[in-house]
């Protein structure tokens, strides 16, 4: 342990088990990197209003570029970003791509969202 601590942190890591207790116990890289790249897709305004109407409806790419009123292009980059976190899936409906929110994006919505 570093030798220029505060003796009162230095207790608190003590009664805890000791430092690599308290490192053990931090999730692996692979989980971390799971929720960075969750909670990056919801830090952005305009995906967390994708995600908030998707949780109330599903719906085509023409709809939801009506809501955020963006180009294709930037919804499209925006709509990658969610499914690449799960938040979101894309079903081939005809010549469409219905989006809605997965169980993962439900639980987020439910949350920032409220409501159903």
């Amino acid at each position: 342990m570093p030798s220029r601590i505060p003796e009162k942190i230095e207790k608190e890591i003590e009664e805890k088990g000791g430092l690599e207790k308290l490192i053990a116990a931090i999730p692996g890289k692979e989980r971390i990197e799971s929720y960075a790249k969750i909670f990056s897709a919801l830090g952005d305004p305009t995906r967390l209003r994708i995600l908030c109407f998707l949780a109330k409806q599903r719906s085509c790419v023409c709809l939801i570029r009506e809501i955020v009123n963006l180009s294709y292009s930037k919804l499209s980059y925006h709509l990658s970003v969610m499914k690449n976190a799960n938040l979101i899936s894309g079903e081939k409906m005809g010549n469409y791509i219905i989006y809605e929110v997965t169980s993962l994006g439900r639980k987020y919505a439910s949350e920032i969202c409220g409501g159903d």
